[in-house]
């Protein structure tokens, strides 16, 4: 008892406490102590209120409306929690009763008499997450006890248990008038019946549920018409779940802003098309899995007004047609980002309606998207004026003339420019450069893991693009030292950030060019996986880098040598160091020591030439860094 006692909570919003403010998680432990069958007589024995000289009697015999009238008494809810670690039935009968069917009175003493003040203490600041087998309706009871009388509860997470059911979320509902969000993942004994309970909660806000097999229509029709400020609701795998439902939310959820639906076979036109011809204020969308059709693309280009964030994926019916009439209407007027992944209705017509219909769009992201040409690209990039980030991923028909036509549009204010993936973007003639224009606003390219991607097509964007502060070329086994330093010498106003991960031909030569360019502005370098990398890089980097921040050289070349090396002229600064799979052994554990001042992230995993006392030691004088080893 005195460990209890004693016990401080560790809630936000919440300073001090003592037994009374226990964790409602500390409360559950013990309550699964105590719940236990061979513990039941030690609670008799260690919590007897009534005895005799023979035997003592546990406070269990009391029927419950005795129970009601001693526990009623104690000073406010936290007296109530403290009660509940040391009586299941307490816990059984106090989870049954509504906050508001318990006034709470606090003894005040004003001008030397005594007063009764109402507590305010379930404003729902708290959040409890439960998994797997902590995840029980007695759980689900202490919380509900246990925080209202320490802020009360906001947010709630049940995640993998096939043991609550709708008793535990009764309590919920009892106990937690002021919930407001809730997320139910993989729960499959969650029904009805507990979203009914839920409903209850009238401020609930946001809805998460997924992997729900028995929750149908009924239980978010329950849910819609209780609970009016809804502005957040996804729903996933869940079977029974169609368009009765949305209908529901569309009449009575006027405030839903953000909606999320994904593999629900149940969901067709019908629920979308009402949906979006309400008055709903929608603004964040994603569909994925739907067996929706034009019909529902059309209604979104019609009536979403308000969408600013449009996310669609694998909408197998959706046609041509479709993206095409919901570009075409105009109406898309606050749209700002759109993702399409494995639509196969996005063709060049379809693309370039929405560039011409969207005039607000900021960010585009094509991801499988095999109709696509460089016809419809390049003219969707001059149609979106306002467009500042793209991101192409397995977009197989899009070429080397897709690239350089979106990269040099001369009115273009694109910042960011990404094609991953691409297997239809090969070296070309070099002569296809004079044709195109200078872009003066793209900061940051990535081309990543593009087979065919070799030197000329790096030298072409090199010049296209005179301004770049960020390169990602990752996986581009197909460029050489040539072809990478005429791409970094056109760059005058200095790069930040280079990731030449697994660009396996590259070698000592142009990382010593790189760092004598741009070594004085360049923040992170990545050169994992390039092989033929030795020391000699090492010791430009450690020369040329005082401001670099972020250093991986994993699977590379570099041994102890290479690491002594950045700490030679003692100016570099780095926080973060990878040498994973490198040669390097216990002799850099001084070199390791000497950058610890700055140091915060270490990987050190397969390098097997340091010995387990080393890291150990390494973990005691390096406390303030992450090791990984």
């Amino acid at each position: 008892m005195p460990t209890l006692v004693n016990y401080c909570g560790d809630d936000k919003h919440h300073t001090g406490g003592s037994l009374c403010s226990m964790d409602s998680n500390r409360l559950l432990s013990i309550l699964d102590v105590y719940n236990h069958p061979c513990k039941r007589s030690r609670i008799n024995d260690s919590y007897s209120l009534f005895s005799n000289n023979k035997n003592n009697q546990s406070i269990e015999i009391l029927p419950d409306e005795c129970l009601y009238e001693i526990f009623r008494r104690l000073s406010g809810g936290k007296g109530r929690s403290a009660a509940a670690c040391v009586s299941l039935r307490w816990l059984t009968l106090i989870s049954n009763l509504k906050t508001s069917e318990i006034i709470d009175k606090v003894k005040v003493k004003v001008n030397n008499e005594f007063s009764y003040d109402d507590e305010q203490e379930n404003d729902g600041y708290l959040t409890r997450s439960l998994e797997g087998k902590k995840a029980t309706d007695t759980r689900l009871a202490a919380i509900a006890v246990g925080t209202s009388a320490r802020g009360g509860l906001g947010k709630l997470s049940v995640r993998g248990s096939d043991k609550v059911t709708s008793v535990g979320f009764s309590a919920i509902a009892r106990g937690c008038p002021n919930l407001r969000v809730l997320s139910l993942w993989n729960v499959p004994m969650i029904g009805d019946e507990s979203l009914i309970e839920i409903s209850k909660c009238q401020f609930l806000e946001s809805l998460d549920l997924c992997h729900c097999p028995l929750i149908s229509n009924e239980g978010l029709i329950s849910i819609a018409k209780n609970c009016p400020n809804l502005s957040s609701l996804t729903i996933e795998s869940c079977k029974n779940i169609g368009n009765e439902s949305l209908e529901a939310i569309a009449r009575c959820c006027p405030n839903l802003q953000s909606l999320t639906i994904k593999d629900c076979p149940n969901v067709g036109d019908q629920g979308v098309a009402t949906l979006f011809s309400s008055s709903l204020v929608l603004t964040k969308v994603k569909f994925q899995s739907l067996d929706i059709t034009d019909l529902s693309l059309a209604v979104i280009g019609r009536y979403g007004k308000s969408i600013t964030n449009l996310a669609l994926t694998n909408l197998r019916n959706v046609s041509q047609k479709g993206f095409w009439a919901m570009g075409n209407v105009g109406n898309l007027e606050s749209l700002m980002s759109l993702t399409v992944i494995s639509c196969c209705g996005i063709t060049d017509l379809s693309l370039e309606a929405i560039g011409n219909g969207c005039h607000a769009l900021k960010h585009m992201v094509l991801k499988k998207c095999w109709f696509l040409s460089d016809k419809g690209l390049v003219s969707f990039a001059r149609a979106a004026r306002f467009l500042e980030s793209l991101q192409l991923e397995e977009c197989n028909r899009v070429t080397q003339q897709g690239i350089l036509g979106t990269l040099s549009n001369q009115n273009s204010k694109m910042k960011s420019f990404s094609v991953v993936k691409c297997m239809g973007v090969i070296d070309l003639d070099e002569k296809a450069i004079d044709f195109f224009e200078k872009s003066q606003s793209l900061h940051s390219l990535t081309i990543k893991n593009c087979i065919g991607f070799g030197n000329k097509n790096l030298e072409m964007i090199g010049k296209l693009s005179p301004n770049l502060h960020n390169i990602d070329l990752t996986g581009l086994s197909g460029i050489t030292d040539s072809g990478l330093f005429d791409l970094l010498k056109t760059h005058t106003a200095g790069l930040k950030k280079i990731n030449l991960t697994d660009c396996i031909n590259l070698t000592d030569k142009v990382v010593v060019d790189l760092v004598k360019i741009h070594g004085g502005t360049l923040e992170l370098l990545n050169l994992g996986g390039c092989r033929k990398i030795t020391d000699e890089s090492m010791a430009a980097i450690g020369r040329n880098c005082g401001l670099l921040k972020d250093l991986d050289v994993s699977k590379s070349g570099i041994t102890d040598s290479g690491v002594s090396w950045l700490c030679y002229e003692g100016n570099m600064r780095l926080r973060v160091l990878s040498l994973s799979g490198c040669m390097v052994s216990n002799k850099s554990m001084l070199s390791f020591e000497k950058m610890g001042e700055t140091l915060v992230g270490l990987n050190l995993q397969m390098c097997n030439l340091i010995s387990r006392s080393a890291i150990e030691s390494l973990v005691v004088n390096l406390w303030r860094c992450d090791i990984l080893s």
